[in-house]
């Protein structure tokens, strides 16, 4: 099996997710590592791992949402009261183990959190704040940039 997809032919695109329902722990593991570029994040359930596996593929063959796009579904599934800009607090700290992806520029970024900080580039960082200024070489608002926060709430709370 292939590590990737080229954009734009999706033939072999279904052989290659059927796959992924067939493979034992270690070659999961591994072709998580060939398609993210990463360990898989502790305590990933397979069928989990499966299905951002082949979401990946997928967007490999078929390319993914742009991200105008995707602010307008988000607009769509929101209501009124996202198209009002009424903040609406996150309930979801980050756990340990959540896997945070952040497209810039057309790169896409993954960072791993961990129990004391976050895991990016194969190194260590107390928070998300560091990182973002790390990918984009300025000043950010770490939960602003990877989306954990949505600028009325900055505004609010007084974060930047």
């Amino acid at each position: 099996m292939k590590n990737s997809i080229a954009k734009g032919h999706p033939e072999g695109l279904a052989a290659a997710l059927d796959a992924l329902s067939l493979l034992d722990p270690q070659k999961l593991d591994a072709r998580w590592k060939a398609v993210y570029g990463s360990d898989p994040p502790d305590r990933l359930r397979r069928p989990l791992m499966i299905q951002a596996l082949a979401y990946r593929l997928q967007e490999q063959a078929l390319g993914g949402l742009r991200p105008a796009t995707r602010r307008l579904l988000a607009n769509i599934a929101g209501g009124e009261e996202t198209r009002r800009g009424k903040a609406v607090e996150s309930k979801r700290p980050v756990k340990a183990g959540a896997v945070l992806i952040r497209e810039w520029h057309g790169t896409k970024h993954q960072v791993t959190a961990l129990k004391d900080g976050f895991m990016f580039r194969g190194k260590r960082f107390q928070s998300l704040s560091k990182i973002a200024g790390e990918i984009t070489g300025t000043r950010w608002s770490g939960p602003l940039f990877f989306g954990l926060k949505n600028s009325q709430q900055e505004k609010q709370h007084g974060a930047r």
